[in-house]
């Protein structure tokens, strides 16, 4: 069955406007969904509160007259308000009574709920010195008994890894031993000759670059002896050639000074010669 009222029907419903049929099929609808039915439950407390109002004479509103104008005391603003605010007010405690509003004030605190308020949860008594040391106690041994196991769970894997680790390099040895026996004489012969062709090409390119290495330290060696005997002879001959012009400085000196003593001697009278005899 997928009949569902719309909210005129419930309305109608509420107010008892609805024929037999259509009441039957609303009501069988609320059976089968206990929120709506909840709902209408909760208007018909509402309208029942309405019809506990007693009804008020209305006293008409004055007329008041200005400038020839008529206006009524509904069009004045001052009343358009207080009516907005009881209208406001009036829906607010529809809402909390629908909702189950609660407003306590208690201790300077204020409180506002909804709904069926829930119970305080009790006290719970506070714990003794030995009761906190004994929570403690049975903890340490908790945390103690779960490192022992962990320790114990640890080591397992370590002497486990250690072991296989062993065996596996014991099998791999064992394979390389069984590998090496199984060579034949031809095959080591062949290993060493090809060792002793290896080493004998290492030893020639070492005498080679040895070779090379001597022969240009030579080189360079007799190329700075070379060096060093020009140097040495260019010094030697500017030696001599400053000692052949001091030698011939100290000839024409001499030389210079001979002819003087001579020329002095000619040019002296020849009596005092002979007095001087």
């Amino acid at each position: 069955m997928n009949y569902k009222p719309d909210e005129a029907t419930m309305m109608a419903y509420l107010y008892g406007e609805l024929s037999p049929e259509e009441n039957e099929k609303v009501q069988a609808y609320m059976r089968q969904h206990p929120e709506e039915l909840e709902k209408i439950q909760s208007l018909q407390s509402v309208r029942d509160i309405m019809g506990q109002v007693q009804n008020k004479e209305v006293i008409a509103p004055p007329i008041i007259m200005a400038e020839g104008n008529v206006k009524s005391l509904w069009q004045s603003t001052y009343v358009r308000t207080m009516i907005g605010i009881a209208a406001s007010l009036f829906f607010l405690m529809v809402a909390g009574k629908l909702l189950g509003t609660q407003i306590t004030y208690h201790h300077s605190e204020l409180k506002i709920s909804f709904g069926t308020p829930n119970a305080r949860p009790t006290a719970q008594p506070s714990l003794t010195e030995a009761q906190v040391q004994s929570m403690i106690a049975s903890s340490l041994e908790r945390n103690n008994q779960v490192l022992a196991a962990n320790w114990n769970e640890e080591q397992q894997k370590l002497s486990k890894s250690i072991s296989t680790n062993l065996d596996i390099n014991s099998k791999r040895i064992d394979a390389l031993m069984k590998t090496a026996s199984q060579a034949t004489q031809e095959q080591v012969r062949t290993f060493v000759a090809s060792l002793q062709s290896e080493n004998l090409k290492l030893m020639k390119d070492y005498f080679q670059l040895s070779t090379e290495d001597q022969k240009k330290y030579m080189e360079s060696l007799l190329v700075d002896f070379s060096s060093y005997l020009k140097e040495q002879r260019k010094q030697d001959l500017m030696l001599v050639q400053t000692r052949v012009a001091s030698l011939e400085k100290n000839t024409d000196q001499f030389k210079q000074e001979t002819e003087q003593i001579l020329a002095s001697i000619i040019s002296a009278p020849i009596g005092k010669n002979k007095n001087s005899y």
